[in-house]
């Protein structure tokens, strides 16, 4: 039986989502079934569309057109400019799209970038990001973020926090909690049936034996042992700096960095095209680019699609794992 399609939200209409939904479609076609949750005279002008009624129509449009399952949106799409009267219509887009998925209507979630402030400011939006929104929607407190491409998979314990305040947050049960969503993911999302994991220190050279810091011998440590001593295969506490190259990598499945910059300055050097922004925990699929809404060159016909393509891809391999 074959699955039902992508549910993709439009995203922030002023940035480039609308572009990039068009370039994804215009790749995939109908291989990767998706449709597209938003207002449809927001797309770039020419762009050939269908109007469907219900997700499972989507494969059958995509043959003459970008499949729209149409959301009312107040006022027209000015590229790089946010209009308050639509941040509304974009909460509501990312609603009915969890609201499919949880419905068995569509096999997984795909977003495009929202403008945090923008919601903010015009729908009162109180979540630092989609994230939280959607653990929030489904009912998930514990969520992760994975950045995933080709050539590496990463998730930070700690994202969007100061450097100051990170050895303060990385307590034993936040650790633990993001090894074994990301060792659940990695199995039942990824179709890996016994994950390899690589965790590293926070301090230069992995603390180097408490001499440059204790958070590894005080805290990391101990919770890794612990897991191996449940049947997890965990290397670490590593020295990052060593963890990234080539040889490095295919000892492991992913890799749990310590902190924001730690996770992403790798995969985005190694991949800055293509990565792809993975929520674990959650009862469903949801995938994303790993960028913004860029604004400053909405409209301008120049946004590079390759992410959002390999969000959609990865999206539909990751709904096929989980049958």
């Amino acid at each position: 039986m074959s699955l039902p399609p992508i549910a993709l939200t439009c995203g922030e209409p002023a940035g480039i989502g609308p572009e990039l939904a068009v370039a994804a479609w215009e790749v995939l076609g109908s291989d990767v079934p998706f449709f597209l949750i938003g207002a449809p005279h927001h797309l770039p002008e020419g762009t050939p569309f269908v109007e469907i009624a219900q997700p499972r129509d989507a494969a059958e449009a995509a043959r003459t057109g970008l499949p729209v399952l149409p959301l009312d949106m107040d006022g027209p799409r000015v590229p790089g400019t946010p209009q308050a009267a639509q941040a509304k219509g974009v909460v509501a887009a990312i609603e009915r799209g969890v609201s499919l998925v949880a419905s068995g209507k569509a096999s997984a979630l795909c977003t495009l970038p929202i403008h945090k402030q923008a919601l903010s400011d015009g729908a009162g939006f109180a979540f630092p990001g989609h994230t939280e929104f959607l653990g929030h929607l489904s009912d998930s407190p514990e969520v992760v973020m994975m950045l995933a491409s080709d050539q590496l998979r990463v998730v930070p314990a700690t994202i969007h926090i100061p450097l100051a305040e990170v050895p303060a947050a990385l307590t034993p049960e936040l650790l633990d909690t993001r090894i074994r969503i990301t060792h659940a993911g990695l199995v039942r999302d990824f179709g890996i049936s016994a994950p390899r994991l690589a965790v590293a220190g926070l301090n230069p050279h992995a603390g180097e034996g408490g001499k440059m810091g204790r958070e590894e011998i005080e805290v990391i440590a101990p919770v890794l042992d612990r897991l191996r001593a449940e049947g997890l295969d965990i290397a670490g506490p590593l020295s990052a700096d060593t963890m990234f190259h080539a040889a490095a990598r295919a000892r492991y499945d992913a890799a749990i960095a310590m902190y924001h910059d730690q996770a992403l300055i790798p995969i985005k050097t190694l991949d800055f095209d293509r990565g792809v922004n993975v929520t674990l925990g959650l009862p469903f699929v949801r995938t994303s680019p790993d960028h913004g809404t860029a604004l400053d060159i909405a409209g301008k016909g120049v946004a590079n699609p390759s992410s959002t393509i390999e969000a959609l891809r990865l999206a539909w391999r990751m709904a096929q794992a989980r049958g």
